[in-house]
């Protein structure tokens, strides 16, 4: 039996009712495996789940956190000839990701490349299976296509880019802080950059020219999404994952402004999609959690890609996970977030 540290809410509604405790952990069944966390990846979806402002949630008490990275420490009797103590993996769980140990099926963690870090590998699972099922499987990405990606400097946009780059795809991204453009030109090699404010559908005619827009990574909604609706190209498809214009910097969500921001949500009418020609998908990565089969088969094409590991802007020690989570709140960070577990 194993002492672990782990963060837990009560129930959804405030960050700040997110407190560290102590609880004890048994033994792996057959088809499972205990793995000492060594890296947490923050997402957006942990800030939404424990604002209560995600359907996925669970009811009452539950611990935050979809990825992490770490060494099996414990092998279930049925996999012991495919895993083995000592093994580096980076691994998904739907939720149950902040804590020092964790025991999980073992199709749900796979190798840590030799050259990753474990920072690296817990920044990698969520993002580049977001970004990639984006693209590739709702987004139908093709060699030269324009693509606008938004938050292009965030952990999704920054492996979004690099997908793209292996279909030489024209990408624009998107930031709301000038001071992540120089990072995304040089850095990541974007085509081009865009900073959101009140000019910004006429710095996206600007930039597209004669190129039709053919595919956009939106995750902002409200005024945002209803200009990139209206830049897209006939035949072009807008792929929503997120909507962090709801997101709030504080602990608990402004229900006010919420409100506000969702009666004047941009509305798009069905009925018109024939005549415009252009096609609207959402998905959620969470909800893909049961489809291992699936899982495993995007995963595979991923890694074919051979991609860089995953930037890693900013790394925060355990115990300081909620200030880990203020600096993800506050829409300064470059790269993934990440929780280092000693």
């Amino acid at each position: 039996m194993i002492e672990r540290q782990v963060y837990r809410m009560p129930k959804a509604g405030s960050i700040k009712d997110l407190k560290v405790q102590t609880e004890r952990l048994e033994q792996p069944e057959a088809d499972e495996v205990c793995v000492k966390v060594k890296a947490i990846g923050l997402n957006f979806a942990d800030i939404f789940a424990m604002q209560g402002l995600y359907s996925a949630t669970p009811a009452g008490s539950f611990i935050p956190g979809l990825e992490f990275s770490g060494e099996i420490i414990a092998v279930g009797n049925a996999v012991e000839g495919e895993w083995k103590v000592g093994d580096r993996v980076m691994g998904v769980t739907k939720f149950g990701g902040y804590v020092s140990h964790i025991i999980i099926n073992h199709r749900y963690v796979i190798p840590l490349p030799d050259s990753w870090s474990y920072e690296e590998g817990a920044g990698f699972l969520v993002q580049g299976l977001t970004a990639y099922y984006a693209l590739k499987e709702l987004g139908n990405l093709q060699q030269g296509m324009a693509v606008l990606i938004h938050s292009a400097a965030g952990g999704v946009g920054i492996l979004a880019n690099r997908i793209c780059k292996k279909y030489e795809a024209y990408t624009i991204g998107t930031v709301g802080n000038s001071q992540k453009v120089v990072f995304l030109r040089e850095e990541e090699n974007y085509d081009e950059v865009i900073v959101r404010d009140s000019e910004f559908f006429g710095k996206l005619r600007k930039v597209l020219g004669e190129r039709p827009l053919q595919l956009i990574m939106e995750c902002i909604g409200g005024k945002i999404l209803e200009q990139g609706w209206k830049a897209m190209a006939p035949m072009g498809r807008m792929v929503v994952y997120g909507n962090a214009s709801f997101t709030s910097h504080g602990s608990r969500p402004n229900y006010p402004k919420l409100i506000w921001k969702f009666l004047k949500r941009p509305k798009i009418d069905p009925l018109r999609l024939p005549t415009e020609n252009k096609s609207l998908m959402g998905f959620n990565l969470i909800y893909l959690y049961e489809q291992t089969e699936m899982m495993h088969k995007l995963l595979g094409e991923l890694q074919a890609l051979h991609l860089k590991p995953q930037h890693i802007g900013h790394i925060y020690p355990f115990e300081d996970m909620h200030a880990a989570i203020h600096m993800f709140q506050s829409g300064k960070t470059v790269g993934k977030v990440v929780i280092k577990v000693n």
